[in-house]
């Protein structure tokens, strides 16, 4: 069984909410620069800054899904982000 090569079918838990926060990151380090005031200048920087481990993320990403494909690491990633959700949920119940 051969594995399609539609994009659909390469898509993964990470590059889809990776690509978001990259546009939701831009939009508002954009709209940041635009402003009066340095702070928000400053700001907008920040999220810049903030955006290099999400790129970094997305290529690691992709280098996965070429080696073991998206089926196995979509397995892993949701396994990820269930892990950080139910420590979140811990976390919260602590408070």
């Amino acid at each position: 069984m051969e594995s399609s090569n539609k994009p659909a079918s390469k898509l993964t838990l990470f590059l889809i909410l990776g690509i978001l926060s990259l546009l939701i990151g831009l939009f508002f380090s954009y709209t940041a620069f635009t402003s009066v005031s340095a702070a928000d200048g400053l700001a907008g920087m920040y999220i810049l800054l903030g955006l290099i481990p999400v790129v970094i993320l997305i290529i690691a990403d992709r280098i996965c899904v070429r080696k073991f494909g998206a089926k196995k690491v979509n397995k892993v990633q949701f396994y990820i982000i269930g892990i950080l959700v139910l420590l979140f949920i811990l976390n919260w119940i602590r408070l």
